[in-house]
């Protein structure tokens, strides 16, 4: 018979498990079993009634404890000096608790009355009930730079890294924390904005050289603020783990789950086979395996290693090194589907037709034992007809069924008509040393497209499995273009004498159509480009809006929960769906859905913008020693300061600032996107093909200036505008060295322009 806890027992174990508070959590921490769960629940509703305890949906929590992240209002030092906080999320009847501030090296002083919001931790002290980290003050969330750092007489100054940051910082001497001349340093704002003067600011930490090539990525991701250090507990709680058994496991380790990966994968979390379907009832069709790392197992609801991940969101990936969402025994041990070890995993069997479409699904908890760890260059080369001594004995029982499979996806695929965009991934390679030694782009193989297919098809049957159960989950959701882009594209494509049509529900088959009419007319990338642009960003949500890219609606991620917290998720829901465990979705889980995906989301989008900036800054490098070169390209974007162009060695993205575009004054069209020449009338607008002279390019920010030297193969004409050779050049804004032209010059501009808006508008509303 189960042992009941006493009732200080149960209070002290939902003071130090605030996210364990739950009854079968209660149940699981004491051993109560079977009857004994009656009298358990009977305890909790005498200390419910007590006072003890306030129920909240299905958890617990004592009224007299804090959580663990608070406000507290600072109180004046004691005779030691020492902080101490009042809580002001004070609601117990009890007397009230004592907090010690613990500041850290980096905190900003605090002084009484301030407000902040801390970390609180549970201590026995003897003048204290807690102590308290500062997570930032309320109200005044100092903003933060990264920049180097240039010593003064007075002190020093702060020059950021930001390609947008202009203001330097003024940092006083015993503000510098120590920081070296021309080191790269991260300084957090002191006080409000002056309104005259440079912004005053305070060293926080020293990052080192800042033309070490390894420190590009630093840069950014310091700059984007994605944590990169594990907290202690976090490891503690990853280097405690132990490998998975098959206990209440479906035991895998005879299929032929093989790993197909980049060649520089650091870690293997998905793994596929497949066979012809024995089934007379199905002809020609394919089973199809396909097996995830179980991080569910060793991640749990709340605890450190959880809290971690969702902090991160994601791991953010760049050319030397990654910043990953879990520590490595996780990562690169425990959940990675290392070949020949077994490993705990959930896996779905697919049974599809001919035609590649899905009849039924199945998802188990498993246990399995890959036989191969393959990259993808490997296994095309395999099935082309020339096999390693790897990829040789799997040819026949394993590749050729996969690829047999694949074909029949590619059926359903073209039936199904996705978003067909070619997108060309560019990989930075460096040597040893961090240096940029070429730009490449890597080829897309049928052996990429294999894998995309059957993590696509397994992703559609977790979103259909937990959708049918209605199980809470994060839906993987892009929207269909709004109607003002598509109104753009529109435009673009009847410019170019294409034809996107209107009054209809826009599906892919259309955009698809259009890509394909405009890929046998010059205007190809330019219809490519506007086809881009008029896309949305896709997120995370509890709410399932179809994913319009691939033209399907469910759609969720399942296949990458060592490096998406969103896949987490969806695992434990499906766990919480087959019961196979007291590790799926909590009841905190559920409750914050629509924070969670709100959240992941925007750390999605954080990691994004720091591998884009790290791989501006590796270009900037990289083509650094090229200064005045001539290169090709394509404009990209048009802006009030300039033009954007995509060069084509290296898909790098460069400026064509006003002053470099020649000698006539340019007017910004917003609506249709384009310069106008007011004197020529020459129109500069995206997709064009150009010719620029490699002005600057900076590592430090990734910036690359350049200079036009000819428009779809003609040099741009010289306006009125243009001065010769002696002239001195107009101060102000404009094009080129001649400055702004004279008021005559931009009357007549205005006039014009004003003509060419009034044209356009007539086209458009015939055209309606």
């Amino acid at each position: 018979m189960s042992t009941l806890p006493t009732k200080a027992e149960i209070l002290e174990w939902i003071a130090a498990n605030p996210t364990l508070s739950a009854k079968r959590d209660i149940a699981k921490a004491f051993g109560v079993k079977g009857a004994a769960r009656i009298d358990l629940k009977r305890l909790l509703k005498e200390l419910e009634d007590e006072g003890h305890l306030a129920k909240r949906h299905k958890t617990y929590r004592d009224p007299d404890r804090l959580p663990p992240v608070s406000v507290l209002e600072v109180k004046a030092p004691d005779g030691q000096g020492d902080l101490f906080g009042r809580p002001l999320e004070w609601h117990g009847e009890g007397v009230e608790p004592v907090i010690l501030i613990v500041p850290r090296a980096s905190d900003p002083a605090l002084g009484a009355g301030d407000r902040i919001l801390a970390r609180l931790t549970v201590v026995h002290e003897a003048d204290h009930n807690y102590e308290a980290r500062l997570i930032r003050r309320i109200g005044a969330n100092p903003h933060r730079v990264v920049g180097i750092f240039r010593k003064g007489a007075e002190g020093g100054r702060i020059v950021p890294i930001d390609k947008g940051g202009t203001s330097e910082w003024t940092v006083a001497k015993d503000g510098s924390g120590g920081a070296r001349e021309g080191e790269l340093v991260e300084a957090e704002q002191l006080g409000t904005r002056v309104r005259l003067g440079l912004p005053r600011a305070r060293v926080i930490a020293r990052l080192g050289d800042p033309s070490a090539p390894r420190a590009v990525s630093l840069i950014a991701i310091h700059q984007h603020g994605i944590p990169d250090d594990f907290p202690d507990d976090a490891i503690a709680e990853a280097d405690a783990m132990k490998p998975a058994g098959l206990k209440g496991r479906v035991d895998l380790r005879d299929l032929p789950l093989i790993t197909i990966d980049p060649a520089d994968a650091r870690d293997h979390d998905d793994a596929c086979c497949a066979v012809a379907d024995a089934d007379p009832k199905n002809p020609g069709g394919h089973v199809i395996w396909v097996a995830i790392a179980d991080v569910a197992h060793y991640v749990r609801p709340g605890g450190a290693l959880d809290r971690e991940a969702r902090k991160r969101g994601n791991s953010s990936y760049f050319p030397d090194r990654v910043v990953p969402m879990l520590p490595d025994r996780l990562s690169g041990d425990l959940c990675s589907l290392h070949e020949g070890v077994p490993r705990a995993c959930i896996a779905v069997q697919m049974v599809v037709d001919a035609q590649g479409r899905k009849l039924r699904h199945e998802f188990v908890r498993a246990l399995m034992r890959s036989p191969a760890s393959l990259n993808y260059v490997e296994v095309q080369a395999a099935v082309d007809g020339a096999p390693n001594e790897v990829t040789g004995p799997l040819v026949e029982p394993v590749l050729k069924p996969l690829y047999a499979a694949y074909e029949a996806l590619k059926r359903a695929r073209e039936a199904r008509q996705p978003l067909d965009l070619d997108l060309p991934e560019r990989k930075v390679v460096l040597d040893e040393d961090g240096k940029v030694t070429s730009v490449a782009f890597v080829e897309r193989l049928e052996a990429h497209r294999l894998i995309e297919e059957f993590m696509i098809l397994a992703n559609v049957c977790a979103a259909e499995t937990l959708g049918a159960r209605r199980v809470p989950l994060v839906y993987r959701v892009h929207e269909e273009p709004p109607p003002d882009k598509l109104d753009s594209l529109r435009d673009t494509a009847q410019a170019a004498g294409l034809v996107l049509a209107k009054g209809q529900v826009l599906k892919t088959q259309h955009l698809n159509r259009l890509l394909h009419d405009a890929s046998r007319t010059p205007d190809a990338e330019l219809i490519h480009l506007a086809t881009l642009r008029s896309m949305t960003q896709a997120y995370y949500s509890p709410q399932n809006f179809g994913h319009f890219g691939l033209a399907l609606g469910h759609y969720a991620h399942f296949t990458s929960p060592i490096r998406r917290y969103s896949d987490l998720i969806v695992h434990r829901a499906l766990i919480k769906a087959h019961g196979w465990g007291d590790d799926g979705l909590s009841v905190w889980d559920i409750e914050n859905l629509e924070t969670t995906a709100q959240h992941i989301s925007d750390t999605e989008r954080r990691s994004m913008m720091a591998e884009r900036d790290t791989t501006d800054r590796y270009l900037a490098a990289y083509l650094s020693d090229r200064v005045g070169a001539e290169f090709t390209g394509r404009i990209s974007g048009i802006a009030k300061f300039g033009v954007f162009v995509k060069l084509d060695e290296t898909h790098a993205d460069g400026l064509i600032p006003m002053r470099n575009l020649g000698h006539e004054y340019f007017h910004f069209d917003r609506d249709a996107g384009t310069l106008m020449g007011a004197d020529t009338g020459t129109v500069i607008g995206i997709g064009q093909r150009v010719t620029v002279r490699l002005v600057e390019a900076a590592p430090v920010t990734g910036g690359i200036a350049l200079s036009l030297i000819t428009l779809e193969d003609h040099a741009l004409p010289q306006g009125r505008g243009a001065f010769r050779k002696g002239d001195r050049p107009r101060r102000g804004g404009g094009a080129g060295g001649g400055g702004k032209p004279p008021r005559r010059k931009l009357a007549r501009a205005a006039k014009k322009d004003a003509k060419d808006r009034a044209k356009v508008k007539r086209q458009r509303s015939t055209r309606h």
